[in-house]
């Protein structure tokens, strides 16, 4: 771990050699995180997180209760992932497979993870977009964009401030300016 011992770490927390743990950051009741692990400052990892060898997660991530992060995701920074969320790094898992290959995933800066979603791996979750809770996600989510069922697919789209901002089962048009009414925030999408 790092030594500068500006995080908290709970007694009942596993944390492997060789974890960077950044000012202000807590580890919570049973959380693993393991070797290799890089988490930024201010971040708060919930009972029972797993955070696996070489994860990237960035500043002010929140990880609540019971959360898998595997191999080969790498998380930006002011990050929300629901409790019980996971993440997953191979298309085909078998128990015993040689020829095994990591998928990679990628949750961009600002983006929400609600609760007991699938995060299936090879996507990139895009800026502020939003994922409903119970969701299993297999493509991409654009910017700004809210998503949820199973499969996700677009619902609307949201502010900064997670706002509902328009309502829509299409795409709206590149270079399309939104209006928060709560913030009042312009959106670019």
């Amino acid at each position: 771990m790092s030594d500068n011992k500006k995080y908290f770490v709970h007694p009942s927390a596993f944390v492997e050699d060789n974890v960077m743990l950044g000012d202000g950051t807590k580890v919570w009741h049973f959380g693993q995180i393991r070797a290799g692990a890089t988490l930024g400052e201010n971040c708060i990892l919930g009972k029972s997180v797993f955070i696996d060898f070489d994860v990237s997660i960035g500043n002010n991530v929140k990880i609540q209760n019971f959360v898998s992060v595997y191999h080969g995701v790498k998380i930006e920074d002011n990050v929300f992932v629901g409790p019980h969320v996971c993440f997953t790094n191979d298309y085909l898992p078998r128990a015993n497979h040689p020829d095994w290959t990591l998928i990679e995933t990628l949750v961009k800066k600002g983006a929400s993870i609600g609760a007991n979603s699938t995060i299936v791996c090879g996507i990139t979750v895009g800026e502020y977009s939003m994922i409903g809770a119970g969701s299993v996600v297999t493509k991409n989510t654009e910017p700004f964009t809210l998503v949820f069922g199973n499969p996700a697919r677009l619902r609307g789209y949201v502010c900064y401030c997670g706002n509902v901002i328009k309502k829509t089962e299409e795409p709206l048009p590149k270079s399309t300016i939104l209006h928060c009414e709560k913030c009042k925030e312009k959106i670019d999408i």
